[in-house]
């Protein structure tokens, strides 16, 4: 649990029924151990099944209207034509075997005081303790012009899914000589380095099947993640392929016109051929209707138990929490989800819960066989999560031998995370 991050470790260290919720509020008090997690991404999956693996007796039901996932981690090889959508695609029938009630619902309301959740269709079901880990939304009203309209001609890809697909078929239809345009958001947002590793691959893409065409990044940050080795790998693989416009270059995105795939920066406007806009984020809806996200659409939460700082039994996982120092990723959201069924289950024991060290890693592929690591290890200080000794990252002068390994550990990391959360 303390051993320092390595690449080995990094890969592997990763491992460590409805009618029953749905009854009045009233007799809540009657059936202790009633768990409720809503949302099935990596944090809400990997927390129900921690639940339910630490105490069998425990009711426990996940809320989650798509009845099968589809991974943000990896999609951008989706986009890059270098792997299929349904290599992303996961389902909850492992779940459901293990005796979590998996409802395909979309959870509507929260009552704090009645402890229940009010699902799409009107069921309502009791909890003891409500687990949300709803990801990210969007921001709109911080990007003029941008909404769920808009995506449909300049796709954000940032939600897996339908809109890989869309900005898959953009860049297929996309002439030689074009330009792909890929305006990011300031942080706090999801997996800060995936734009980047987009960029690569789409110049990937360009490099084999449209040379003449360029990637342009405008972006509202000077200085991001992994900087160095993604710039040192643009050099060495794309050239002058990608073009970055950082924040004090007037990279920063103010507004898009969708109707003529403009976009508008403070110093200039840009018409590409293809427009990516990954739009400001926020915690997801459900957050703000139960009342756990604050004035900048985060949740905060105690790190060591992950309940909310704003409203008492409503535990907060994943994207949506205000971590600190730890990453918005998929590897973060699974470690949390399991820290915090740990951390529920004591509570219910009457115990104290223990005090979550986390790691965090992130993979980045930036052409097939060429990838980098990043990782780290957290725990709670004060408020938030702060990094402590023990982290790892590749090397900047690394042999390609080095490179083609991180790939394959890349791909391995996979593989692992979501058997271990999925089945």
């Amino acid at each position: 649990m303390n051993a320092p991050v390595t690449r080995r470790n990094a890969v592997l260290g990763i491992t460590a029924a409805a009618t029953s919720f749905a009854v009045p509020s009233i007799l809540r008090a009657q059936s202790a151990g009633r768990i409720v997690v809503v949302g099935g991404g990596f944090g809400g999956a990997a927390c129900a099944r921690a639940l339910k693996r630490a105490q069998a007796g425990l009711q426990v039901m996940l809320i989650e209207p798509n009845k099968t996932f589809t991974s943000c981690p990896f999609s951008n090889e989706v986009i890059a034509g270098l792997r299929e959508i349904e290599a992303q695609q996961f389902g909850y029938d492992r779940l459901a075997a293990e005796g979590i009630t998996v409802a395909a619902q979309a959870a509507t309301a929260v009552d704090a005081q009645k402890r229940s959740v009010t699902a799409a269709d009107g069921a309502t079901f009791a909890y003891d303790r409500l687990v949300l880990s709803p990801g990210i939304d969007f921001h709109f009203e911080a990007l003029p012009g941008y909404d769920d309209a808009a995506s449909e001609k300049m796709p954000h890809a940032w939600k897996a899914g339908a809109q890989t697909l869309l900005l898959r078929r953009q860049l297929q239809a996309m002439a030689d000589g074009g330009t792909v345009a890929i305006a990011i958001p300031a942080n706090p947002s999801r997996c800060p380095p995936a734009p980047y590793e987009r960029a690569s691959l789409i110049a990937h893409y360009l490099k084999t099947n449209k040379p003449r065409s360029k990637v342009l990044i405008l972006d509202a940050k000077d200085n991001f993640s992994q900087q160095r080795l993604f710039e040192k790998a643009w050099k060495e693989l794309y050239g002058d392929t990608i073009e970055r416009v950082a924040l004090s270059q007037g990279g920063r995105v103010t507004s898009v016109d969708p109707a003529t795939r403009t976009i508008i920066t403070e110093f200039g406007n840009y018409t590409p051929d293809v427009a990516n806009v990954i739009p400001p984020q926020r915690a997801g809806r459900i957050a703000e209707i139960a009342g756990v996200a604050d004035h900048t659409g985060w949740c905060p939460i105690d790190p060591v138990t992950f309940e909310s700082k704003l409203v008492k039994n409503i535990h907060v996982i994943g994207d949506a929490c205000l971590g600190g120092g730890i990453p918005k990723s998929a590897s973060a959201a699974s470690g949390q989800g399991k820290a915090c069924a740990a951390a529920i289950v004591a509570l219910l024991a009457g115990r104290a819960p223990e005090t979550p060290r986390l790691t965090g890693v992130c993979y980045n592929t930036v052409a097939p066989g060429y990838g980098f690591l990043l990782a780290g290890n957290y725990q709670p200080k004060g408020d938030i999560f702060a990094e402590v000794e023990g982290g790892a990252t590749s090397p900047v002068d690394a042999p390609r031998e080095l490179r083609a390994r991180e790939a394959t550990e890349a791909e391995r990391w996979f593989q692992i995370i979501t058997a271990d959360t999925f089945g």
